[in-house]
């Protein structure tokens, strides 16, 4: 029977895969670190408590399979076994952490979950161990004790080994031949309360003395093992007994609370139940385990934030709107008392709407750690892959980018950092022989930079043979034997964007398709951002990534040609200036405009293709004209426009690809008197004019 309806049921299992998502890399990041440090005991408590919530969400959503292997590896985690299994730990770690995310797909797309029998066959290697046997049981002791204590009764003998007590476990078989079991059983009570604190005890009470064959305790005492057990030998009652020192370890304080607060937490925000505020006090001296329960924090849609931002963005249109109402009122009734007060609404409505606009724009912005965390577990296995020593390090992780093109990014940066690895940073012996250190490094880095964000990755390795990048661009095509030797080293350098091109003599696993990075700068061209690459022989290569902070909004640059308005970023322009029909010159077929010792290609929309309707028909020619200098990373261009509006914040609406059939032009915007505003594409114009023909005038 579901105790929740249909609906109910989907959203829950949708906030169970996010969850999980996040403890599937919580587990790559515990692997990883138990690569470096095996008998690292809080590592291990880290990924049982992460296996442990995921087994209980996933039986909770009645993914049994899951559950079921997820518990399995708990059984076999201990610090025992990261002291025995060495390395074989942080294997078994990260091959799991890939079962569960093959797992939870398959749960995703309604599908039968894929067979995890070799990571079965790993956990049983593991448990068999020398290391995780367990305590030695006299031979002598033929009592099958299970000792299966409650979480709760975990906890206090827990909190009693950390008191300094002993903990025992006490079996003992009560003689088949004694006819006053219950008798017996008050009798081995009061023997064990006279040892120590019995923690638990089983059976509980008299109610099964009458079928009692053996009586289990867990006792805290700080008596040794002979003296107790020489206490339990009472004649006549006891046949035979077992006395062991429990197996759990001196943990940090309140581990296993730890454990029961996550496991609550996970069932408290599965049924959505605000009950769980309740235990907010007790978490208090738990740290993080306290946090997850008086968690504040509240998991919306994606979809929700779009809505409300869309929403916003035509409120802002509104408020253009009623300025310029406000503005013909002025001129017509400009001593009426009623202009005052609008004048004083419409400011009021104005502050209280930018709070808004900001405060939705910030419930968008994540930190790129979200996307950074996923990378060490790829560059140790690419470096495995390829037989190298390779280290990540991470910076600007707080730097805070829009939820969108955060997302967006993460393919494009796999390209990259996979790249970094197989091509960048060289084999050990030849770092050696280049006097490097034999471990190679790629960095990542992240910082804002104005209004957009910079994301870098870069490497120590070999750097980029300029050379080897012109034989391969001619071999495949891609340029002519005499075009080549023409272009500038930047240009030639970018050639490695183009689709199909590559460097590896062989195709890998890893590389040599030439996909990579063609995906990067469709990618970025997608998100209105950037691509540059710089490359030193001998040093190393970095690429920088530059996207806007945001999709939503972009202040903008305003301009006319002819009887149409466009808008070009602001963070793209990078001066305006006048000129005369004198001072454009035609070189190779084209425009150009010799600018401080800068030779600027110009550009006239009209002339781009699929941007239709931008000149008016027999329209005098204007003798003077505006240029607007455009840059993209190290690229240089001249817009030829006729007439300049001024700035102006709009909210970029997205268009059909039927109304808006050209790359070149973005999205596009509407002013408060309702005149539609196309946005311009800056890296496809960049884009279109770098395949038309090289442009070393603009480099």
């Amino acid at each position: 029977m579901s105790l929740f309806p249909d609906d109910r049921n989907a959203e829950l299992r949708a906030l169970f895969f996010e969850s999980a998502n996040e403890l599937l890399q919580s587990l790559n990041e515990a692997g990883l670190d138990l690569e470096a440090n095996p008998a690292d005991e809080e590592v291990i408590r880290r990924v049982r408590r992460a296996v442990h919530t995921l087994k209980g969400d996933s039986a909770a959503c009645g993914f049994h399979k899951l559950s079921e292997l997820a518990h399995e590896l708990e059984d076999a985690l201990s610090p025992q076994t990261g002291q025995g299994a060495g390395s074989r730990l942080a294997d078994v770690v990260l091959v799991a952490a890939d079962n569960f995310g093959a797992m939870l797909s398959a749960y995703q797309r309604n599908e039968e979950p894929p067979s995890a029998d070799s990571l079965r066959a790993m956990i049983r290697a593991l448990i068999q161990g020398p290391a995780v046997s367990g305590p030695a049981v006299p031979a002598a002791s033929g009592i099958a004790a299970r000792f299966q204590w409650t979480e709760y009764e975990q906890l206090m003998i827990s909190e009693a080994v950390h008191r300094g007590e002993t903990v025992y476990n006490v079996a003992l078989r009560v003689d088949p031949a004694s006819l006053m079991h219950a008798a017996a059983f008050q009798l081995i009570r009061n023997v064990l309360h006279s040892c120590g604190t019995v923690i638990a005890l089983r059976p509980e009470d008299n109610s099964a003395a009458d079928n009692l064959e053996i009586v289990e305790a867990a006792l805290a005492s700080h008596q040794s093992e002979e003296h107790i057990a020489q206490r339990c030998r009472i004649p006549s009652i006891i046949s035979d007994l077992r006395v062991e020192r429990n197996a759990t370890p001196e943990t940090a304080e309140h581990e296993l609370l730890g454990d029961l607060l996550e496991a609550q937490a996970s069932v408290a925000s599965q049924a959505a139940s605000a009950s769980g505020g309740a235990h907010a006090d007790t978490a208090k001296a738990t740290g993080s385990a306290a946090a997850t329960v008086a968690e504040s924090t509240l998991r919306v849609d994606a979809a929700r934030i779009d809505a409300v931002m869309n929403l916003v963005g035509e409120l802002i249109i509104g408020k253009s709107m009623l300025n310029r109402s406000l503005a013909e009122f002025d001129q017509r009734h400009a001593r009426d008392p009623v202009r005052a007060k609008l004048s004083d609404a419409l400011a009021f409505q104005s502050r209280v709407l930018d709070e808004l606009h900001k405060c939705v724009l910030k419930i968008r912005m994540v930190p790129v750690e979200q996307l950074f965390r996923r990378f060490p577990r790829m560059v140790r296995d690419v470096a495995k892959q390829c037989g190298k020593d390779v280290a990540l390090e991470v910076s600007g992780q707080n730097t805070d980018l829009d939820k969108g093109i955060l997302d967006a990014l993460a393919e494009p940066l796999m390209h990259l950092v996979r790249n970094a690895v197989d091509h960048g940073v060289e084999a050990a012996e030849e770092r050696i022989a280049a006097k490097k250190h034999a471990r190679g490094t790629v960095y990542l880095n992240a910082y804002h930079q104005g209004t957009q964000v910079v994301i870098e990755v870069r490497d120590d390795g070999n750097g980029i043979d300029l050379a080897q990048i012109r034989k391969q661009a001619v071999e495949k095509g891609i340029v002519k034997a005499d075009a080549v030797q023409r272009l500038s080293d930047s240009e030639v350098m970018n050639l490695i964007f183009e689709p199909g091109f590559s460097t590896a003599a062989a195709v890998t696993e890893v590389s040599g398709r030439g996909v990579g990075m063609d995906v990067v700068r469709t990618s970025l061209d997608k998100l209105k951002g950037t691509v540059h690459v710089s490359s030193l022989q001998g040093k190393g290569t970095t690429i920088q990534l530059r996207v806007p902070l945001t999709l939503a909004s972009i202040q903008t640059l305003l301009f006319r040609v002819a009887s149409r308005l466009f808008a070009v970023p602001l963070s793209s322009v990078v001066e305006i200036t006048r000129i005369t029909d004198a001072d454009i010159h035609r070189v190779d077929q084209r425009e150009v405009l010799r600018l401080r010792e800068q030779i600027l290609t110009l550009v006239r929309l009209d002339s781009l293709s699929r941007i239709h309707a931008v000149s008016a028909p027999d329209a005098k020619k204007k003798k003077r004209n505006f240029v607007i200098v455009i840059g993209a990373a190290e690229k240089r261009f001249g817009l030829i426009v006729d007439s300049m509006v001024g700035e102006e914040e709009l909210v970029i609406k997205a268009l059909p690809t039927e109304i808006i059939s050209s790359d070149l032009v973005s999205g596009a915007s509407i002013l408060g008197d309702g005149t539609v505003v196309l946005i311009l594409n800056v890296p496809a114009v960049l884009s279109r004019l770098s395949r038309a023909t090289p442009l070393g005038a603009i480099a």
